[in-house]
């Protein structure tokens, strides 16, 4: 069998690879991250059995057997565990969620997005803290959602088997509570927290694929705007705010700030988290 070498990949061929990843994801690859990117291809050329650039490029512009979404999977980042910024979650219990009820009576809906929601692990600690951290939650009819772009993360998220590390910010009540043991490395959570959960795969500078979710009270849209140019977090942020129902919510990675990126939204803090709300239509009747 023909090994790909690194070098396989011109600086042409690397520079048309970036700008169609860019196109169909938002995604930015620079020089810096040359090997990261013709590692990846090169995999892709073996597992096609392409033989050389030429011959994947045009597979992948043809989107010959999905290699396209296959392609998309290669370059996402999944690093995730439960209980992340563990304050957003705090504020979602305390603040967000109290403030978006009193707009509605009991027994009403309450849509919460978690993208990208990578291996599951942010959605389903979310369902978690709710049922450990909010009294009303049987008084409403909480929708848990979770997309990403990546669908072989989708499929692990609904398959919902972590292992240790994703676990290491629960206690063992927690684990034991809502999780079942198959091995000593591996947990399965619960059928009933699983199935409560709906995956949907989703491109965020796409309208066309955001749309269709509908408005959420609360966003969870943690660490991946990092990876846009200023032109796709724009792109993503209008989208993002089309999703929102007015006075909604967005909850964004530590290192993120909406406000360097678009004015759509107003931020506000609740003790030390800072959130992002769409205005509320009526501040601006």
């Amino acid at each position: 069998m023909r090994v790909i070498e690194p070098q396989a990949v011109t600086a042409e061929e690397f520079r048309r690879l970036c700008e169609f990843l860019y196109r169909r994801t938002g995604l930015v690859f620079t020089e810096a991250k040359r090997y990261y990117v013709e590692r990846r291809v090169i995999d892709r050329i073996e597992a096609t059995g392409a033989l050389s650039f030429a011959n994947y490029f045009a597979l992948l512009r043809s989107d010959v057997r999905g290699e396209i979404e296959q392609f998309i999977n290669a370059f996402t980042v999944n690093e995730t565990y439960f209980y992340r910024e563990d304050h957003q979650l705090r504020c979602l219990t305390t603040d967000l969620l109290p403030e978006r009820t009193r707009l509605k009576g009991r027994g009403r809906t309450i849509r919460i997005w978690s993208v990208p929601c990578a291996t599951g692990e942010e959605p389903y600690s979310i369902a978690i803290w709710l049922l450990e951290n909010w009294p009303e939650v049987d008084g409403y009819d909480v929708e848990i959602v979770g997309s990403d772009i990546d669908t072989r993360v989708l499929q692990a998220a609904a398959a919902g088997v972590f292992g240790r590390r994703a676990l290491m910010r629960l206690s063992e009540d927690l684990i034991g509570k809502y999780f079942v043991p198959l091995d000593e490395d591996h947990w399965t959570i619960l059928d009933d927290l699983r199935s409560s959960i709906r995956f949907t795969p989703v491109n965020l500078v796409e309208s066309g694929e955001t749309r269709p979710h509908g408005q959420f009270d609360v966003i969870f849209c943690r660490n991946v705007l990092i990876y846009f140019d200023d032109a796709s977090r724009r792109v993503a942020a209008e989208n993002l705010y089309e999703t929102l129902a007015p006075g909604g919510f967005i909850c964004l990675g530590h290192t993120e700030s909406m406000s360097r990126i678009s004015p759509l939204f107003e931020a506000r803090r609740f003790g030390d988290a800072i959130v992002y709300q769409r205005p509320r239509e009526d501040d601006h009747a």
